[in-house]
Parts: C-alpha cells; structure tokens; sequence
C-alpha cells in the first residue's frame, strides 16, 4: 500500500487497503475510544466522538468489549455527516468467536452503532483454536457486505504466518500495541511486505512515557512548532507509515493528536525516536496473554485475563 509523502500527510489523507479487501480507503489517523479500565462514564464517548468529528477526524475505533458501541453511532448519526465520508471499526470478542458467532457479533454491533454496514471488522485477539475459524466468519462477513474490510488485532507475526496459510483473504489491517518504546520493527516490515497495514493503539504509552527525558530532548528541537510529547509520538508513527489511534475522552487532548500536520521530524530525528524502544508494554502481551507489565495505574487496568495466543 503506498503512503502520500510524509510532507503532504493532512487529516483527510487516506491510505488503500490491500486488494483482497476492496481497496477500502482508511484514514491515516484515527479517534480510539477504550476507556482503559470501566466502562466509560455515560455520554463521555458520545461527546468524545462528536467532537472529534466536528474537528475533521473520519476514522473512529471501538469494540463490543469497550461497551460503547451505542454512543459511538449516536454520536454519528448527531455529526449529521454523511457515513461514506465515515471509517467506523469494531471488533469481536473472545466469547464470540467461531464461524457463526462471528456473524452473529457482527450483526449485533450493526445494531447496537445503527449502521447497515462495518468499514473494517477485527478480531480482536488471536484466540488459541477458534481463531481460524472466526476468520471465516469475517470472510462470509467480507462477502456479502456487512463488512468492506476484514482484519485482526494483538496478532504476532506468528499469527498472521498461520493465517495466511490457512486462508485466501490476507487481513487489511493488523492493530496492535506500538510506540517509540515498543517499536516492533520485525512485525512493521513483516506486515507491510504482506500488503497488511499497521494500526497503532496505546501510540501515547497511555501518558507513562511522556515525561521520559531521551523523548523531551528530541521534542526541544520542534519548540518553534509548539509541539508537545504526544505530537511527536502521532508523527513520528505516521512518518513510519503507521496509522494510530490515540484515545481520549478530553476535547483539549483530541485536539491535541489532531495538530501534527504542520511540522516534520527529520530523518536523525527519526532514528533517535526509533532508538527509545525498550519494548514497553502496557497492555495485553500477546505472545503470553499476560496483563500489562508496565503501567502506571494497575488498580484502573481492566480485570479479566486472556487466554494465549
């Protein structure tokens, strides 16, 4: 899939996903709406979304388990623009997984949003046995319209080996856990040379990283732009051709993730920014199922665990 130049990147600017998925167009940045730990208050997603449609996003993520698929399609039909201008993303859940309960949670989160179809369905985590089979339920899923696009989350390379073996529909999209401080160069390379693109969520390392000094030296030297930590975090992906999703429910900070289309991180800059990879953490590790290992407020972390991938 080819990125627009990195100078000519605009909040408009969209992407191709891969062939077998109808060359959808998404946006190259995106509102999430996980609250990061109980459900979100009510009407806090219906205002979020609102507003950050108001400001121009188009690209808006949820899930059946973030309990707020209802507000996110009030909010749209609020917005009163027009849904092919809208990219709208969700997800089935662990225990909604296999063939048809995969069409079955789909269905019921057309309902919940009030929409008659998904720009983009996701597994939302590679569940050990059932994943297979859920992804042919996204197939049917991707066949007969009820979703344009068809993808996965948390997926390791070695998931995405197995799917692609198994299956004819390479996934649009693979959304995982990226930042600086968990740059995961070998799945980036491995995914954009299968035609899958990258999605960022947690891009802002939930706010633990940004007052890392390494990260506050480089972000001194774009001080003319007014530009702060998190600015440097969304740019620095987009620049990577990586789509993130920041999520708030604060209109300052939405606005805040928006404003990075004015400015351009060189290419030293680029690479110190790839140098701050710790691989940090704070989510769900994949590979293990294992709750976060580094996160600054365990007591808000939402309680249930995951199976292993």
């Amino acid at each position: 899939m080819k990125w627009p130049n990195s100078e000519e990147l605009t909040l408009t600017s969209t992407v191709n996903l891969n062939t077998d998925n109808n060359e959808s167009k998404i946006p190259i940045l995106g509102l999430g709406t996980w609250a990061g730990g109980p459900p979100p208050t009510k009407g806090s997603t219906l205002r979020a979304v609102l507003h950050g449609l108001k400001i121009g996003y188009r690209l808006i993520d949820t899930a059946r388990l973030y309990a707020n698929e209802r507000e996110v399609g009030q909010a749209i039909r609020q917005s009163g623009i027009d849904r092919e201008q809208l990219f709208v993303t969700t997800k089935v859940w662990n225990d909604d997984h296999g063939v048809q309960s995969a069409q079955d949670a789909c269905n019921s989160s057309l309902s919940r949003l009030g929409l008659s179809y998904l720009d983009l369905f996701l597994i939302h985590w590679p569940v050990e046995n059932l994943r297979l089979d859920t992804w042919k339920g996204l197939e049917k899923l991707l066949s007969n319209g009820k979703c344009r696009a068809i993808g996965v989350s948390n997926y390791t390379i070695e998931h995405v080996k197995e799917l692609l073996e198994n299956s004819s529909i390479t996934p649009a999209v693979n959304q995982v856990e990226f930042s600086p401080f968990l740059y995961q160069r070998d799945l980036l390379n491995f995914c954009q040379s299968n035609d899958i693109q990258l999605q960022a969520y947690s891009p802002l390392t939930r706010g633990a990283k940004m007052g890392d000094e390494n990260l506050l030296d480089i972000v001194s030297k774009y001080r003319r732009y007014k530009k702060t930590p998190a600015q440097v975090l969304v740019r620095w992906l987009l620049q990577r051709n990586v789509i993130p999703i920041p999520k708030s429910f604060n209109e300052d900070h939405i606005d805040e993730n928006a404003n990075v289309f004015d400015f351009t991180i060189t290419p030293k800059d680029m690479s110190d920014i790839d140098g701050l990879d710790r691989q940090l953490r704070y989510c769900w590790d994949p590979s293990t199922g294992q709750k976060v290992r580094h996160y600054s407020d365990p007591k808000t972390f939402m309680q249930f665990t995951l199976p292993p991938g």
